[in-house]
């Protein structure tokens, strides 16, 4: 299983302590925005932990109802912010709302993307905490940068645990199976 965590815009420590302490891999799937007010809370991720930074857009639209500017700037110029702040070009897109269609697979290869990724179960507390899955190999789970992640991650590496499951980084999985 695998975990991804969306958006950006909570810097929460004690999500931050946890995915250090406990080694967890995890795809961040961020927005420029909410970087450029605080890079350093995820370089510190991506360099003592296991933390990959992806491309989630620039603005967070659904691309399927963007013409080809419209996706082309929302997706290269994300992968074009986060390249220039970790020195990286991202190589994995999710794109807002699960919103995929064939024009959206185009632009994103266009700007380099190798996979678009979306998700299996939410585990993102929105108001009230969502009933807990059980978990299988193979399953990506999607949190958000809220103020309840360290809770809601807490939950999805408990239900990792209970299906006897640990995370694993998501990338060397894709291109293991050729997706990447």
């Amino acid at each position: 299983m695998f975990i991804t965590i969306d958006d950006g815009w909570n810097h929460d420590p004690e999500a931050a302590r946890i995915l250090l302490e406990k080694r967890v891999p995890v795809t961040l799937f961020l927005l420029p925005g909410a970087i450029s007010y605080d890079t350093g809370y995820f370089t510190r991720l991506t360099e003592e932990g296991r933390a990959s930074v992806e491309n989630h857009t620039v603005n967070h639209p659904d691309l399927t109802t963007l013409d080809a500017v419209g996706k082309d700037a929302e997706v290269c110029g994300a992968g074009e912010r986060i390249e220039a702040a970790f020195g990286r070009a991202p190589k994995l897109l999710r794109p807002p709302y699960g919103a995929v269609n064939d024009e959206v697979r185009l632009a994103a290869k266009a700007c380099g993307v190798k996979a678009l990724v979306t998700w299996t179960h939410d585990f993102t507390t929105w108001g009230e905490t969502p009933p807990t899955p059980r978990l299988k190999a193979g399953d990506i789970v999607l949190l958000h940068f809220t103020p309840t992640l360290a809770a809601d991650l807490e939950r999805a590496l408990g239900a990792a645990r209970a299906a006897g499951l640990k995370p694993a980084a998501l990338m060397p999985h894709l291109k293991a199976a050729g997706l990447a």
